[in-house]
């Protein structure tokens, strides 16, 4: 039988000053005025309809995605946490995340956002070089970006992530390494450092750039990861870095198969029903002006994890950790045993690239091949 695992909340914020050329996420150029109230308004129409998917548990993390979260303004987040605290019960050390791109701060409202209980944040900086800002399209500029990280660290918020991407058009060794170091004197506790990717549906795949060559991909990621490592930060999952204790909650949850509602436009969740021994996927409806349209619904589909892909869909996200899955939490969330997967987990230990003891962990080249990994179980 299934076992809930904890429960997270995603809320998405649909607009962005501009569409980035490499953004695949659901966002949407704003207007000059957003609709603050009839926007949290709908959110907590949404969440209503959600609650019985609550099943008695606390919320231990809230994570504000988008598009830009820091578009609205503070009293809007006021009036959303007033009415999402009369449905929900917070957990005491409970991780509040919302992004915020340099070019949206404001101090005042910064400083608002944190007194609100808002207690992380994650600054899309992407990079400090002015012609790469350029090049992705970013609203914001060099200058922009450490004001945004200085802004931030004066408004109280001692936790914070900080978003760059690597492997950029014409980007070197050197300038890689230059926006890794700009980052690291600010003294984040985490850094999501990732290889720009060309997305469908998007402007660079319609017209892609041209990015560094394989080689050069490989250089800049060997020599970030051992700067990161000097510096104390631990490589826990394949993208993200943090200072010992601070990685992130709400992200942890994720790839430990637990349990999250999704409101807003375009957000998705993953609901287990332990009594009916089922779990859920869910999706709302996409487009903001359709999601504020009373006559839609906000469930815009709900489908139910085929028995033979909950195995898959577990080790997909537990094995993106350095420290995998455990077997316990792997057989509660999945109501499976180990048995159920033994063909690929035999062929993984055998290639060297997957251990098991109490947990489900990917080897030293398991964690370079993750790909392949991954495959044994579609292949199964």
């Amino acid at each position: 039988m299934l076992q809930l695992p904890p429960l997270s909340l995603y809320i998405h914020v649909p607009w962005c000053i501009r569409k980035c050329p490499y953004c695949d996420f659901n966002s949407h150029k704003a207007d000059d005025t957003l609709p603050e109230k009839e926007y949290v308004q709908a959110l907590i129409a949404d969440l209503d309809q959600d609650l019985s998917w609550v099943q008695g548990r606390e919320i231990k993390s809230i994570f504000f995605g988008g598009g830009t979260p820091s578009l609205l303004s503070a009293k809007a987040y006021e009036k959303l946490f007033r009415e999402l605290k009369k449905r929900l019960r917070f957990a005491d050390d409970i991780e509040i995340t919302l992004e915020a791109n340099p070019g949206t701060f404001e101090a005042k409202k910064f400083s608002d956002y944190r007194k609100l209980g808002i207690n992380r944040l994650s600054i899309g900086i992407q990079s400090f070089q002015p012609r790469h800002l350029q090049k992705l399209g970013r609203v914001h500029d060099r200058d922009q970006a450490l004001k945004a990280i200085k802004k931030a660290k004066k408004a109280g918020f001692d936790n914070f992530n900080l978003d760059l991407m690597h492997g950029l058009p014409g980007q070197t060794l050197e300038q890689a390494m230059d926006d890794l170091k700009t980052a690291l004197s600010f003294e984040p506790n985490h850094l999501s450092w990732y290889q720009l990717t060309i997305e469908p549906n998007t402007e660079f795949y319609k017209r892609p750039p041209v990015l560094p060559e394989d080689d050069t991909l490989w250089d800049i990621q060997e020599a970030g990861f051992r700067l990161l490592a000097e510096h104390g930060f631990e490589h826990y999952e394949i993208s993200a870095f943090c200072q010992p204790g601070k990685a992130s909650q709400h992200n942890l949850n994720y790839w430990q198969f637990g349990d999250y509602l999704g409101i807003g436009a375009g957000a998705h969740g993953k609901i287990t029903l332990a009594d009916a021994n089922t779990i859920l996927r869910t999706n709302k409806t996409r487009l903001p002006k359709d999601y504020l349209n009373p006559d839609k619904n906000f469930l815009a589909g709900k489908q139910t994890i085929d028995p033979e892909d909950i195995g898959l869909e577990c080790l997909m996200n537990g094995l993106r950790l350095r420290q995998g899955i455990a077997v316990e939490q792997f057989e509660a969330y999945t109501g499976l045993t180990l048995s159920a997967v033994a063909g690929p987990l035999q062929k993984g230990q055998q290639l060297g690239l997957l251990k098991i003891d109490k947990r489900i962990t990917t080897t030293e080249k398991g964690q370079q091949y993750l790909n392949e990994v991954l495959a044994l179980f579609l292949n199964d």
